[in-house]
């Protein structure tokens, strides 16, 4: 389990992040979803010890401050918003890079560890173009190849900025079935920032919302994904309805406006 205590982190002396606390159990996910600048990517970064924080991030009883970079690399795995990847490098190269922290003195990978790149990359549907450079990607197709990279890791804790951003429908879909799929069948404890209240709805357990930094409401998507709560929260009127097909709550702009 992840376990997220009074977080704050601030940008240039500005605080975006106020004692978030919240929790991300083995086998489930956790959408986190609020407008832009609420803090999502924020949560994302400041767990993994990319910016710094005050508060506490634990698993399994070790607080992720005392750790070495390369033992908290063996409980989490990142997959950030679409970054500049080394464009020399292959797709495979960069995928296989997710074994680092197993890798012996001499830095070889085996062949257990090109197994998991191989099974890492079939699960994205990348395994296609795993001999391109990666400067000649698409953007969704980068995405694609950071979350091979994070699955290549064999983390218990998957941390998602954003995956969909980049990502036509379909690869949106089985982007979100896949780590559903993970969370249920293998046990991983997921917290993914989500822009889209719909995908959130269908493919998170819980919803936790944040509005200027503050943890507004967390709980299942019937629960958070409110008509008050989301109008509140993104300032404009909203009607949440039940999903004609798929049953859950549907987040429609009001038809006033």
């Amino acid at each position: 389990m992840l376990k997220i205590q009074n977080l704050s982190a601030s940008y240039s002396g500005h605080q975006v992040l106020h004692e978030v606390s919240l929790d991300v159990k083995n086998g489930e996910v956790l959408a986190l979803i609020g407008p832009n600048g609420a803090g999502k990517s924020t949560i994302i970064r400041a767990a993994s010890g990319v910016i710094p924080s005050t508060g506490q991030v634990r698993t399994n009883g070790d607080d992720f401050a005392s750790l070495s970079p390369l033992q908290r690399a063996r409980y989490l795995a990142v997959v950030p918003q679409a970054i500049s990847l080394p464009p020399a490098f292959t797709v495979w190269e960069t995928v296989l890079m997710g074994r680092t922290p197993y890798l012996g003195f001499l830095g070889h990978a085996s062949s257990h560890d090109e197994e998991m790149a191989r099974q890492a990359l079939n699960r994205v549907n990348a395994l296609a173009f795993s001999e391109r450079r990666v400067g000649e990607l698409s953007g969704g197709e980068r995405q694609r190849v950071l979350l091979a990279r994070a699955l290549c890791q064999s983390t218990p804790i998957l941390l998602l900025d954003e995956p969909t951003a980049h990502l036509d429908l379909q690869y949106q879909v089985s982007l979100l079935e896949l780590v559903h799929e993970l969370a249920h069948k293998e046990n991983l404890a997921v917290l993914v920032a989500l822009h889209d209240l719909n995908l959130a709805s269908h493919y998170a357990d819980r919803v936790a919302l944040l509005v200027g930094g503050h943890l507004k409401a967390i709980g299942t998507p019937r629960e958070v994904l409110t008509s008050e709560l989301i109008s509140e929260a993104y300032c404009l009127p909203v009607q949440v309805v039940e999903h004609p097909f798929l049953g859950g709550p549907l987040v429609l702009p009001d038809s006033k406006i």
